[in-house]
């Protein structure tokens, strides 16, 4: 069963940037602003695979996501559950992160998981197991 009900699913969808938090082994936890886009009960972000937070889901295999509307009262939630970097079958995902990136009508040709290796993308996939922190929004 999902913890995403419809408003939250909504919540997510006219949103296109959050907080990643990502707990680095035996460190404080590290942040970061990305674009993501939902899949199911899964959050989808695409990024470079030297970065932190990629060796910090390596490691830990959990992640959140804190998105929050840019207007008053500000409604917020944050997504968390085991995470995974993915290297295989991206092509589509990053396409449809780089679509929000571009606002694009569309999202671009998506390219083989060869091409996106050799510019070292990977995605990071969240499963939503857990919804917290909720303000300021009708579930």
């Amino acid at each position: 069963m999902t913890a995403l009900t419809p408003a939250l699913e909504d919540f997510l969808d006219a949103h296109v940037v959050g907080v990643v938090a990502t707990a680095p082994q035996g460190a404080r936890p590290r942040q970061s602003v990305v674009y993501y886009v939902r899949e199911g009960d899964r959050l989808l972000i695409s990024s470079v695979a030297d970065r932190a937070k990629v060796r910090d889901v390596e490691a830990s295999g959990w992640a959140s996501l804190c998105v929050m509307a840019p207007v008053r009262p500000f409604p917020s939630a944050t997504f968390s559950g085991r995470a995974e970097v993915l290297r295989q079958g991206i092509g589509p995902a990053t396409a449809a992160v780089a679509q929000r990136v571009m606002q694009a009508a569309e999202p671009p040709e998506p390219q083989s998981d060869e091409a996106l290796a050799a510019v070292g993308r990977v995605i990071i996939a969240i499963t939503i197991e857990r919804v917290s922190a909720v303000s300021h929004l009708e579930q």
